[in-house]
């Protein structure tokens, strides 16, 4: 199993950016996709992003297409996300997960998570 931190998140503006990172340990880093969850207050965890192990297949959930972006350094063994245009309704803990056998949006086929970092956007 591969162990994920996350970092990044804080207190910002409507409008704003931020760029959270998932740094993870294991020699077999490149091996995994990595999803980006969140969950609001009062809410049910939801996909957010998700990247191929190669980087080479990305998708975005429909409430953040066009301002987020998820993106890997394998060499450096962490997934990015740049989140811009923020708006009130991304507040939420954000949580990278990962698994091996290809990309998933389902929360349930994954066995390795962050302990989250939380994005607050005042309006």
């Amino acid at each position: 199993q591969v162990q994920l931190v996350e970092s990044g998140g804080g207190l910002v503006q409507a409008g704003g950016s931020l760029r959270l990172s998932c740094a993870a340990s294991g020699r077999t880093f490149s091996s995994y996709s990595i999803t980006w969850f969140r969950q609001a207050p009062g809410k049910e965890r939801e996909f957010a992003a998700t990247i191929s192990s190669s980087g080479g297949t990305t998708a975005y959930a429909n409430s953040v297409k066009g301002r987020f972006t998820i993106y890997r350094d394998n060499a450096k063994n962490a997934v990015y996300l740049q989140m811009d245009s923020l708006k009130s309704e991304d507040t939420a803990v954000y949580y990278c997960a990962a698994r091996l056998n290809g990309v998933s949006i389902d929360a349930s086929k994954f066995d390795s998570w962050g302990q989250g970092t939380q994005v607050s956007v005042s309006s």
